[in-house]
């Protein structure tokens, strides 16, 4: 039978979500859990894979079992056995064709940028220590939906076979992260079909060019039709990013 957890992690202690070779991931943690748990040997299947340092407000991962699971009590038995920055919310059998990452229509993604230094805020959020206009960066990230082919805020020598995506939203908002906030914090939410790797880092990379006055918005504009990653800005810091939501089209 194959079911679906939902679960958050922070990322900071991880070398990303997939397993590897040279670092704990959140993958091979959960593999680990649900293995001693369940009593046989377990892999699971993310949405989607995050870097090194980024959080997840939401996950999604599907696994399969051959025996009948009961949900509420694999929920608690997974956060009592996990560690402390990995937390499920939620299991649920679905039908064998359901898959946690080519199932998923939309991801949404946050990324946080506070403008003055606050303890509270450290490793949840990029300081930036120069002025940046929002206004403008909004101009430049409404580019996004109108276009689908994204080369140019990937990383080279991927192996997707294609680089078009659907952005159907992207957008600059204050917000309050929590309330210890000191320091003012602003969100950047982009939300599309599916993502390439180091897209939004490489996205929000070259808006805080736009927001410092080194890049027009048709400069922008040109970037994102040039198909060329060495013409975007550098890539942002892992700590603000965070995947934040996952939608599915579920029978």
């Amino acid at each position: 039978m194959r079911y679906f957890l939902t679960f958050s992690f922070n990322g900071r202690a991880y070398h990303g979500w997939q397993v590897q070779p040279n670092g704990t991931s959140v993958q091979e943690v959960m593999n680990r859990a649900l293995s001693t748990l369940l009593r046989e040997d377990i892999s699971v299947t993310g949405a989607g894979r995050t870097d090194a340092g980024v959080h997840a407000r939401t996950m999604v991962a599907h696994f399969d079992c051959s025996a009948a699971v009961d949900c509420g009590q694999l929920v608690y038995k997974l956060n009592k056995l996990l560690p402390r920055d990995i937390a499920v919310r939620d299991a649920a059998p679905v039908t064998d064709g359901m898959h946690a990452r080519f199932s998923a229509t939309a991801r949404t993604y946050h990324y946080y940028v506070h403008t003055r230094k606050d303890a509270f805020l450290d490793g949840r959020s990029w300081m930036v220590t120069f002025p940046l206009d929002f206004e403008r960066m909004n101009e430049a990230a409404a580019v996004l939906r109108e276009y689908e082919d994204f080369t140019s805020f990937s990383k080279v020598d991927t192996d997707v076979k294609t680089n078009l995506c659907r952005i159907t939203e992207a957008r600059w908002n204050r917000v309050n992260f929590s309330e210890t906030d000191t320091v003012p914090v602003w969100c950047f939410t982009v939300t599309a079909n599916r993502f390439l790797r180091n897209m939004v880092r490489a996205i929000v990379g070259t808006l805080i060019e736009v927001g410092r006055g080194r890049m027009t918005v048709d400069e922008f504009r040109r970037v994102t039709e040039c198909r060329d990653r060495c013409q975007a800005g550098e890539s942002v810091p892992a700590c603000g990013l965070y995947l934040w939501d996952i939608r599915y089209d579920r029978p």
